[in-house]
């Protein structure tokens, strides 16, 4: 559901000047540094005239006919996809604030911008349909392979332009009105006291956690998307789940797809052309989504066809979207898009969230004892207001995404000519905002190495707004960012409520599969705390 906690009130205020901070409210997330560059200034001769030629951006220079892309094949190449991260910060090391990545066989070039000013100008800039680089294999999946499901509504993820903004136009308001939010949180609680009690019996006598205890996360996940997405509980969280059940098939397929994106992409291009095993194999993983989400989108239309509705607050998410718009294949579309991006995105986001309060024992117990303040009684249900008042606890997540932001980065193809850096931009070029490494520069951020939740909290440190974005921002933000924060709040109030998380083993190296995450068995102990 990749990728800004929330929607901060810091994002409607209008410009100030550089040294003036947001007036208290109740948000503790809403004092946050403002850029020190006009966002909104228009570009004109003057400016383009005076601008370096694009030829002159830095970047690793392309050989004759193999270009750069001989930098991601294995063995001979210089890039290991899984340390994308890392190579990003390289590129600032070496090149600077501004580096260009070209020759990439079959793809446009990718421009890094590592300036927190330059990428709030360019998301404030952008019109009503920006387009986000292109996902080319989903893309040629939507618009080819299965245009006969497809058509005209080809959903979110993987488009642009009018398309893009008619489909997101049917699904936006009912996704993002906080009232249908707050409808989930007894279903997501119901979901993740169902998941403790499998974490309870799965430890063993010394209360660790099974190796493979990532995949646990990411039933629990599917789970909770399945309840929101589509109306029903899968049965994710039974403990006798076997490797062909269709909870466990669901996951694999969810992150088949979105792992094998960057090597679709970044590498040889060959399945654009012929369908290679891989390409095969992906077309399979998304026949399989679609089949799935389809079934259970029929099977909720005939629920509604016979359920008494006197007010619109006693229907579900889906429920709404089936009413309002009357075309099952916009709620399975929306169905599919949730739960082909949100299965990998929130698991690997929790998988580091609970590895880092596991490592940083006084940040874990001061999250402990602000759930104790707001919740006395540990079976007492929970509330909205109730996850509102969590504010160190919020704090500490975003802290982990600033440190180890789960997307590394967001970005936008160029629509026009632009000034960035400097440099003049040619459109079409596909700028990348990386802000694994922005969130972690001290241009942008006070003391950047210090994992400090409190910085959340204050207004009186260095902290830009742009620095770090983990569900990026404007018109295409995060579609389920609000299902995301309160599946992630639901857990930790649950969890550390009446347990304490410890890690006894050698550290976790971070690593990109398609999310940046803990790389390695996460095995987690889990201990009852005292009442």
């Amino acid at each position: 559901m990749g990728r800004s906690l929330h929607s901060f009130t810091a994002y409607a205020r209008p410009y100030l000047n550089p040294n003036s901070r947001y007036a208290t409210t109740g948000c503790p997330f809403s004092k946050r540094q403002r850029s020190q560059v006009a966002p909104t200034a228009a570009l004109n001769d003057e400016i383009f005239a005076n601008a370096k030629p694009y030829s002159e951006v830095p970047g690793p220079k392309p050989i004759p006919i193999l270009g750069n892309t001989w930098r991601m094949v294995p063995i001979i190449g210089q890039f290991d996809i899984s340390e994308f991260a890392k190579v990003t910060k390289m590129f600032l090391e070496q090149y600077g604030r501004i580096v260009r990545l070209g020759g990439l066989i079959g793809r446009p070039d990718l421009l890094f911008v590592y300036d927190a000013d330059e990428i709030e100008r360019m998301y404030r800039r952008e019109g009503p349909t920006p387009f986000r680089p292109a996902m080319p294999c989903l893309v040629k999946y939507k618009s080819e392979v299965r245009k006969d499901f497809f058509g005209e509504l080809p959903g979110v993820v993987g488009v642009h332009g009018e398309q893009w903004r008619r489909f997101r136009s049917k699904v936006q308001r009912p996704i993002l009105q906080p009232q249908t939010v707050k409808k989930y949180v007894a279903p997501i609680e119901l979901v993740t006291e169902d998941f403790i009690k499998y974490m309870e019996d799965a430890r063993d006598a010394n209360g660790d956690l099974p190796h493979e205890f990532d995949n646990d996360i990411h039933r629990w996940s599917l789970e909770c998307i399945g309840r929101v997405a589509l109306d029903v509980r899968l049965g994710c969280l039974s403990p006798n789940l076997t490797k062909d059940s269709e909870p466990q098939r669901i996951i694999d397929a969810a992150k088949f797809a979105l792992r094998n994106v960057a090597v679709l992409e970044l590498k040889a291009p060959y399945w654009r052309y012929f369908p290679t095993p891989l390409w095969t194999k992906y077309v399979n993983n998304m026949n399989f989504f679609i089949d799935l989400c389809s079934r259970y989108i029929n099977e909720a239309l005939e629920r509604l066809k016979t359920k008494k509705v006197t007010s619109e607050n006693e229907l579900s998410l889906l429920e709404r979207v089936l009413r309002s718009e009357g075309d099952p294949k916009i709620a399975t579309i929306m169905a599919l898009d949730l739960i082909l991006v949100g299965i990998d995105t929130i698991s690997m986001a929790v998988c580091s969230i609970l590895y880092q309060a596991a490592t940083r024992v006084k940040q874990q117990e001061k999250m402990a004892e602000e759930i104790r303040r707001v919740l006395p009684d540990p079976s007492q249900p929970l509330t909205y207001s109730d996850l509102d008042k969590l504010h160190y606890t919020k704090a500490f997540v975003r802290e982990v995404f600033r440190m180890y932001s789960t997307v590394i980065g967001n970005g936008r193809t160029l629509q026009e000519d632009d000034v960035i850096c400097g440099y003049h931009i040619p459109k079409g070029v596909q700028v990348v905002f990386p802000t694994i490494v922005t969130g972690n520069m001290e241009q942008f951020v006070a003391n950047p190495e210090e994992f400090r939740p409190e910085r959340w909290l204050q207004s009186d440190e260095r902290l830009h707004s742009f620095a770090s974005l983990p569900y990026g921002f404007g018109a295409r933000i995060c579609l389920g960012r609000r299902f995301a924060d309160l599946e992630i709040q639901v857990l930790l109030a649950k969890l550390l409520r009446r347990y304490r998380l410890e890690y006894h083993h050698e550290p976790l190296e971070y690593a990109v599969t398609f999310m940046y995450a803990p790389d390695g068995p996460l095995r987690l102990r889990m201990l009852p705390r005292n009442e």
